[in-house]
């Protein structure tokens, strides 16, 4: 298991993707668009193999919106293998108590993961 990606809120998503590319070397993928909800982003990979999202959606603008979403850290996410990988790990989340925020799926974006909430109510992708 690896920490496979961090993830940030920003209100200009092409201002913050040139800050990490000008300052820290990330490489930008093409930018991911989703007509339907207004939400874009950019995946940027650095050297080292770690990954940063930065992502925009119209209705979060501040540091509140109304799905409780926020500027800033939106989520940590841990690549555990397959999508059988997800489920068996979500399952067992679930049986410990700990609160599924999103049931496995796959994403828009191609990827397959659940959402956990970690003990601060944090959100954590499980994803391949």
């Amino acid at each position: 298991m690896h920490l496979s990606h961090i993830a940030i809120w920003t209100s200009d998503l092409e201002r913050s993707k040139h800050f990490y590319e000008t300052w820290f070397g990330g490489r930008a993928n093409t930018k991911y668009h989703n007509q339907q909800t207004g939400f874009t982003s950019y995946f940027l990979s650095f050297s080292t193999g770690a990954r940063l999202e930065i992502m925009q959606r119209p209705d979060i603008t501040s540091l509140n919106s109304s799905d409780g979403e926020q500027l800033g850290l939106a989520h940590m996410a841990f690549s555990v293998g397959n999508a059988d990988d997800v489920d068996t790990l979500t399952e067992r989340f679930r049986a410990a108590g700990v609160v599924i925020a999103s049931e496995p799926r796959t994403t828009g974006d191609g990827y397959y993961e659940s959402v956990v909430l970690d003990p601060d109510g944090n959100r954590v992708e499980i994803t391949t």
